[in-house]
């Protein structure tokens, strides 16, 4: 099974055009401990690290590279901060076609060595992803030459690539059909509020506009809360969404959380629009408070993430001590990426463990009497 069995959320592919390596199904959890230990009786966890490239991306990634499939087009073209790269490379991969991609200059370097594994040919450029202008040169250029009738521009957001973000709404539909068929499990029958994290925006805006696909016709399904969560550092929207703006900004991006640090106004307006209508709002976190529950999220909950990941987790926690939650809503954080993704932030992680070399006879308990 594949994410393709929500075909229905986005542009339909021939069959024979689909390329898939198993993406979607991804599992849904209780938390054990972080939780109960914040007053939250039902906080869930949707870990899309289990996808085939460690995250949610590989939801974008099969369905850019399959309408491209059936387009007939050769030459993949492509920005990332990482994972968007690594996705789009696997799965040019399995298509045959060339991926081509443009890099922000903090990308870490596992990701790096991820899309080079697949055979991708990669590029950074200095300030892209931190600088609007430089960022916004970039897009410019590559949209320039994706004018070829063989080449196609894809970034993970809905203003470049729509058909590609069409895939991502399957995590929307699959998260309500998780929810609703393993009711008993979970110990809830709905959802109340769903914590996105947020660079552009795509997966917010995405995730919003695949609830309200499932809600029509069905006036008895009750529309979960869109919840935007950024680092303060990359504040483009969920600022300006808590704050009854209208439109989201661009910034100066300050953030060490990789993978969110998007100072363009990319898909920001609309995710806006989108979670203001389900009721949701915004909420920013600081970098070390996402660093402290990524290290959370491995040491009680058995969860191991990178940065960006945490950030909807740090936003639900952080919401919860605002007494901004009931107790007794049912909150979901996306849980978006693998912690094998950013190797700085995974020494951060262990920086005060060691692993000492020993002799046998030195090892724990070696006197303990069987």
């Amino acid at each position: 099974m594949s994410m393709w069995q929500w075909q229905d959320a986005f542009e339909s592919v021939p069959e024979g055009a689909r390329v898939s390596l198993g993406e979607g199904h991804t599992p849904l959890v209780r938390s054990r401990r972080l939780g109960p230990a914040a007053g939250l009786r039902h906080l869930l966890f949707k870990l899309e690290a289990s996808n085939p490239s460690g995250s949610y991306k590989d939801r974008f990634a099969s369905a850019a590279i399959s309408h491209m499939r059936a387009a007939g087009q050769t030459h993949c073209l492509a920005t990332s901060s990482g994972n968007t790269g690594a996705a789009l490379a696997a799965y040019c991969a399995a298509a045959g076609i060339h991926c081509e991609i443009v890099i922000v200059e903090t990308a870490p370097l596992a990701k790096l060595q991820q899309m080079l594994a697949y055979g991708a040919d990669i590029y950074r450029v200095r300030g892209f992803g931190l600088d609007d202008e430089v960022t916004r040169a970039v897009f410019e250029q590559l949209d320039r030459r994706s004018q070829s009738p063989q080449a196609a521009l894809q970034i993970s957001a809905f203003k470049f690539s729509p058909l590609g973000m069409g895939g991502v709404r399957t995590l929307g539909h699959e998260l309500v059909h998780q929810v609703e068929s393993h009711a008993r499990q979970l110990g809830c029958a709905r959802l109340d509020h769903v914590f996105c994290p947020a660079g552009g925006g795509g997966l917010t805006l995405a995730v919003a506009e695949a609830f309200q696909q499932v809600a029509t016709g069905r006036y008895d399904w009750p529309l979960p809360k869109v919840e935007c969560a950024q680092p303060a550092g990359n504040d483009t929207i969920a600022g300006p969404l808590r704050d009854g703006a209208e439109q989201a900004r661009a910034v100066a991006c300050t953030t060490r959380i990789s993978g969110l640090q998007v100072a363009s106004v990319v898909d920001g307006h609309e995710v806006i629009r989108a979670c203001r209508a389900t009721g949701g709002s915004g909420h920013v976190v600081d970098d070390e408070e996402v660093w402290s529950v990524q290290r959370r999220l491995a040491t009680e909950e058995g969860v191991f993430c990178e940065p960006a990941a945490a950030v909807s987790v740090a936003a639900a926690l952080q919401a919860a001590r605002q007494r901004r939650l009931d107790p007794s809503a049912v909150v979901c954080c996306l849980v978006t990426g693998s912690g094998f993704k950013d190797p700085a932030a995974l020494d951060r992680l262990v920086a005060d463990r060691q692993c000492p070399l020993i002799d046998v006879d030195q090892m724990p308990g070696r006197h303990t009497s069987p």
